[in-house]
């Protein structure tokens, strides 16, 4: 049986907080090079999973849409943090 969308959205939300070094320090985040500012994208993607949070503690249900909208956001900003070498293949 397939979950709601709610037990969704919180597995959606483990599973990237398990994949995203939001605890690296800064100064492992902020390198010389970079393709995209990886603490903007860190600390965007941390709000988007707070606020969800919230929002489900709250009882909203999300739909489809959020939960792709989220996915692939997580995705991008995974492969951005990818190249710039804070996560690894």
């Amino acid at each position: 049986m397939k979950p709601d969308t709610s037990t969704a959205m919180r597995e959606l939300i483990e599973q990237i907080r398990a994949s995203i070094p939001f605890d690296a320090p800064e100064t492992a985040v902020c390198m010389d090079e970079c393709k995209g500012c990886s603490m903007k994208m860190l600390e965007y993607l941390e709000s988007e999973l707070d606020n969800w949070e919230y929002r489900l503690a709250q009882g909203e249900s999300p739909n489809f849409g959020d939960l792709s909208q989220l996915a692939g956001s997580a995705k991008k900003i995974y492969r951005v943090l990818k190249i710039n070498g804070l996560v690894e293949v």
